[in-house]
């Protein structure tokens, strides 16, 4: 009777132990789960006007109506400072301490102002896009790229190897 008790015994001290486990691995999968998948903020480039309207004359005007726009698709603002928005050029525009306030959108002109919640400036006296074939790379302050929007001619040839036809226009998003 003793020997039976003791393999009843450890049987259902196992089984006990297994649920324990089983249990505890399970809430600590939902845990990792849950911290594996962290809020992330989605902000892309929506919008380029890279050839201002008009006669490119050099203008603070013509400069301001070259531009990016930004969007944050999440509900909630995302904290762009340290990000950077930079042309193929080298040109590179470096946010601080902007917000960028859920579902908003930011307009970064090329010229000189006064930078509000909407739209922010380079204060740059030259234009930044190319006209004909560029790419607008958007970095967070890590330096990861979080979109591209390539535009011209050349698209196929530099993003695709000449593989696929593009009207225009490539965007790319890395999330």
């Amino acid at each position: 009777m003793s020997a039976s008790l003791s393999v009843t015994a450890r049987r259902l001290t196992a089984a006990v132990l297994a649920a324990g486990a089983l249990v505890g691995a399970t809430a600590a999968s939902a845990s990792a789960g849950h911290d594996r998948l962290p809020y992330r903020p989605v902000v892309e480039i929506s919008a380029v006007q890279y050839d201002s309207p008009g006669y490119d004359n050099g203008s603070n005007r013509s400069l301001n109506r070259e531009w990016v726009e930004l969007t944050n698709t999440s509900r909630r603002e995302v904290n762009l400072d340290g990000w950077t928005l930079s042309a193929e050029g080298g040109q590179t525009y470096t946010f601080h301490g902007f917000w960028l306030a859920g579902r908003a959108t930011v307009r970064v002109h090329t010229g000189i102002g006064r930078d509000i919640d909407s739209d922010v400036y380079q204060d740059r006296r030259n234009y930044v896009w190319d006209n004909r074939t560029d790419t607008a790379t958007l970095s967070n302050h890590r330096g990861r790229v979080i979109d591209t929007e390539t535009w011209g001619q050349d698209v196929r040839d530099r993003r695709d190897g000449g593989h696929h036809r593009h009207g225009g226009h490539h965007r790319h998003h890395n999330h």
